[in-house]
């Protein structure tokens, strides 16, 4: 059974939903909502109390201001809102790309929170040795979506991002428009999360010696992208190693029975 709630937190209200029961375990994304990680959450909900949510700004999650910027810190303080409104000291959190990124933040910050994150694909530029390339090419998207919008600064970010999409083949119709609910999340992304995510610096000395057991990874079909190419720099920043998840970038979506397999195992698993 699925339930759905509501949590009023500073400048927003947060959408989310709770599957299964035993320890809590929060799957989340940014810019990405709740819904890809449902077949992963019910994958797990014979285990956990599996909890999905929309970060602030995106679908469901309302904010008071929807013209001002949404940070990694702030959906840190979301999060943790989300992990005591359970009446829980702490909770495992399996975050993916910028939802990778909010459980980093959380983990230097507040790491009483976080028991074991598993970090996939947070797309840290600043860990890059290219790094001044690749916000460069950030700061191209942004200026790209605020001049063309949001179709030429989508091609420009896949592009940076090493996944540009496919077209339609010569026999296939052309995907249908999106939604006025992805427009409006796109347009949120792109105009007030890009910039947060990818130019945040993680605290690596907080990182090390916070407590939280934290567990880069990547997906085993995405090597040489660039958010895979920044979880291997995380976990070399980290002193530990790179757990390979089946799939890429969106394994838990595309393989979400053999992503979950390895989650489990990787949760349970004794540090080393």
């Amino acid at each position: 059974m699925t339930t759905v709630h509501s949590l009023p937190v500073p400048g927003a209200r947060l959408h989310y939903e709770v599957r299964g029961a035993g320890p809590l375990l929060i799957l989340v994304g940014a810019p990405m909502d709740s819904g890809p990680f449902t077949p992963l959450a019910e994958a797990l909900a014979d285990a956990y109390t599996v909890v999905t949510t929309d970060p602030r700004g995106i679908s469901r999650s309302t904010v008071d201001d929807p013209d001002r910027d949404a940070t990694p810190e702030q959906r840190a303080d979301d999060l943790r809102r989300i992990v005591t409104s359970f009446g829980e000291e702490s909770a495992d959190v399996f975050g993916s790309s910028g939802g990778a990124v909010t459980g980093l933040v959380l983990a230097a910050r507040s790491p009483q929170y976080v028991r074991t994150l598993v970090a996939h694909e947070p797309p840290l530029l600043t860990l890059l040795p290219d790094a001044r390339e690749r916000l460069a090419e950030v700061e191209e998207v942004r200026r790209t979506f605020l001049a063309e919008g949001q179709g030429a600064a989508w091609a420009k970010f896949l592009a940076a991002a090493g996944t540009p999409g496919p077209g339609p083949g010569p026999d296939q119709a052309p995907p249908p428009p999106p939604s006025p609910e992805q427009e409006a999340n796109g347009a949120f992304m792109l105009g007030h999360m890009l910039r947060g995510i990818t130019h945040h610096r993680p605290s690596l000395e907080a990182l090390r010696t916070g407590g939280t057991r934290i567990v880069p990874a990547a997906g085993g079909t995405s090597s040489g992208q660039t958010a895979h190419r920044a979880a291997a720099a995380l976990a070399e920043n980290l002193g530990c190693g790179l757990t390979v998840f089946p799939g890429g970038h969106a394994g838990f979506a595309e393989h979400p029975a053999a992503f979950a397999g390895l989650l489990r195992d990787v949760l349970v698993r004794a540090p080393a």
